[in-house]
């Protein structure tokens, strides 16, 4: 029988995954393109023939997935597999619908042919949306198991916006490491705090690969610690899996795919930012929970903020930034930044929209609920000018950076400006210590 034709749409990360466990070397198999899409400028590359396999020598086209119902009748695809995450149902089957009327089948692939068994404990951290404070979670997490005494290697989610041959195998133990592999914004957002906290993090293309050389890491490993992206479910069987919701969204835990997947699969379920929601959605998660996954743990938690100059913020006019793809694909309309702006005393938060240029201004044509926000968007040079250039015209006083890092140590800020940083806290009992308690006695 000839092998069945294959597209599979993704956005530079579930997707290569996806090809790399369980259609690579596999002959009753042909992918035949990849599709992109949420991640700009991503298409029209190749997956390499060195990363594709015996069975691709040419590698393998990626296109833009406005190009989808053209490729399936172009290049005969039996299936098209969709391998992207933090969509909502109504859309994920709105593109069903355009794959079948087009000739194809629609398919996702589950954990059973995706996720890897490690030879060291993992635990999972995942989410049921973008910026839920997965991030702050991992990092909880890492700090208790090393106050254990314990060896923790992180292995983020992939974000592999740029040579996918060199990018095969990440490792960063120091902020140089950041520099040498040319990470863009949204990948120093997540690797920088685990390196400043001393631990090693490892990310890239091929995760079979990555998972091996992170177990035998030359600072030793004790604990493997999957830092998730977007509401993706693991790469790697967790002995550990933890999930995290947002009331300041709800009712997405169960209506966003692959978050309920997540939701479903979770041991530990942390609710966060209680602190900032209002009551009642915080009891709407909660029923969500006790529908879909009654036996799970359940943590309460806030999102705590600090501030390193407050002075900045009070009286003043002020623009805020926040993480980017969280505004984006996201959704979100308030982060750490806006709590910040409202509760040091801002006169006024600028809405930078008039302001914007370039890229950042297609961002918001794109997105256009995004609101009085900056996105940090910065996945190549073009953008990072284009979010400096922006920051610069905005008609404001200061800057609010509400990002993982400290954004003006990569790009050019002239105003004043103050960095907002935030952490998980939980609420009570049970807590992460409780959580972690009997998985550390197993190790």
């Amino acid at each position: 029988m000839s092998p069945k034709k294959i597209i599979i749409i993704g956005a530079a990360g579930r997707d290569f995954h996806n090809f790399n466990v369980f259609y690579r070397d596999n002959p009753a198999y042909e992918v035949v393109a990849f599709t992109a899409a949420q991640i700009p400028d991503i298409a029209d590359r190749k997956y390499p023939a060195s990363l594709a396999g015996k069975l691709y020598s040419n590698g393998i086209p990626i296109y833009a997935q406005d190009e989808l119902e053209h490729l399936i009748k172009t290049l005969d695809a039996d299936a098209c597999v969709f391998s992207y995450s933090d969509v909502p149902y109504s859309y994920v089957m709105s593109l069903g619908a355009k794959v079948n009327a087009a000739g194809a089948a629609f398919t996702m692939l589950g954990h059973k042919n995706t996720m890897i068994k490690s030879t060291k404990p993992v635990i999972a951290v995942g989410a049921v949306r973008t910026g839920c404070g997965k991030s702050q979670t991992s990092r909880r997490i890492a700090e208790i198991l090393m106050a254990n005494g314990l060896k923790v290697i992180a292995i983020r989610h992939p974000m592999p916006y740029g040579d996918l041959e060199a990018q095969k195998v990440q490792r960063f133990a120091a902020i140089e490491d950041l520099a040498k592999h040319k990470c863009t914004i949204e990948e120093m957002e997540e690797y920088e705090p685990h390196i400043e906290r001393g631990n090693v993090i490892y990310a890239g293309v091929d995760y079979e690969a990555i998972l091996r050389a992170a177990e035998n890491d030359p600072n030793g490993c004790d604990v493997i610690l999957w830092d998730g992206g977007n509401n993706d479910f693991p790469f790697y069987k967790p002995d550990l899996m933890i999930a995290v919701t947002d009331p300041h969204r709800p009712g997405h835990e169960l209506s966003y795919y692959p978050g309920e997947v997540t939701l479903r699969l979770a041991d530990v379920v942390v609710i966060n930012k209680i602190d900032s929601a209002d009551f009642k959605d915080i009891l709407t998660v909660r029923e969500s929970i006790a529908k879909v996954n009654p036996t799970a743990v359940v943590v309460d938690a806030a999102s705590t903020i600090s501030v390193e100059k407050p002075e900045i913020i009070r009286s003043k006019r002020v623009l805020v930034v926040e993480d980017g793809p969280t505004l984006t694909h996201g959704e979100m309309k308030i982060g750490a930044g806006i709590v910040a702006a409202k509760r040091f005393g801002a006169a006024e938060i600028v809405d930078p929209r008039p302001f914007a240029v370039g890229k950042l201004a297609e961002t918001y044509r794109n997105y256009p609920n995004i609101g009085t926000l900056l996105p940090a968007m910065g996945y190549g040079e073009e953008q990072m000018r284009d979010l400096s250039a922006t920051i610069e015209k905005t008609d404001c006083d200061s800057v609010v950076i509400a990002t993982p890092i400290d954004l003006s140590r990569v790009i050019k800020i002239n105003k004043p400006n103050t960095r907002v940083e935030y952490s998980l806290q939980e609420i009570g009992h049970p807590d992460m210590e409780d959580v972690l308690k009997e998985f550390i006695k197993k190790i």
